[in-house]
């Protein structure tokens, strides 16, 4: 199954953590014709919260960010580079969308793209049946890990197959 052009841009973050004092660490996107961008991001100096429990999620540790990281500066940059003008979507849009802002706020830039929650593309029908078919795509892609551009692609392909069903209703 091949991602049409059609399909929209999907971002996904991985993080330090849950909650307020949470940062992005990596940030991964499937654009829509199916290129996917990602990168790891060297956390600021006043970037300090770690949770065990999300690294244990993700498998990236703050040393692996802090060595490979791009910087915080670079990574809007590259962001808005890849994503200028689009909506882009996302299935966890409130961590999300705080966590493109604290990356944003941290350079003192605003980004050149809209994120919105993916969960506004679908019907209730569609909303309904998400989580079997996201395992199902996620199966038959056979990825290992838990990674942002994986599960972008996971989420571009799920929202794909939806879409495909819906066509041939």
């Amino acid at each position: 199954m091949l991602v049409t052009t059609t399909m929209p841009a999907v971002l996904d973050i991985e993080a330090s953590g849950f909650g307020r004092r949470s940062y992005p660490i990596e940030v991964g996107c499937v654009l829509p014709n199916g290129k996917t961008f990602c990168t790891l991001i060297r956390p600021e100096p006043e970037w300090v919260h770690w949770d065990p429990e999300a690294e244990k999620l993700h498998r990236i540790s703050r040393a692996l960010t802090e060595k490979v990281g791009k910087s915080a500066l670079d990574v809007p940059h590259l962001l808005n580079t890849h994503l200028r003008g689009q909506t882009v979507y996302s299935d966890g849009w409130a961590n999300d969308f705080t966590w493109i802002g604290a990356l944003f706020e941290a350079v003192d830039l605003s980004p050149y793209f809209k994120l919105e929650n993916l969960r506004s593309l679908l019907s209730e029908d569609e909303a309904a049946r998400w989580h079997d078919v996201k395992q199902q795509v996620s199966g038959e892609l056979g990825l290992q890990r838990h990674r942002a551009s994986s599960d972008a692609r996971v989420l571009q392909r799920t929202l794909q197959r939806l879409m495909e069903q819906r066509e041939a209703l």
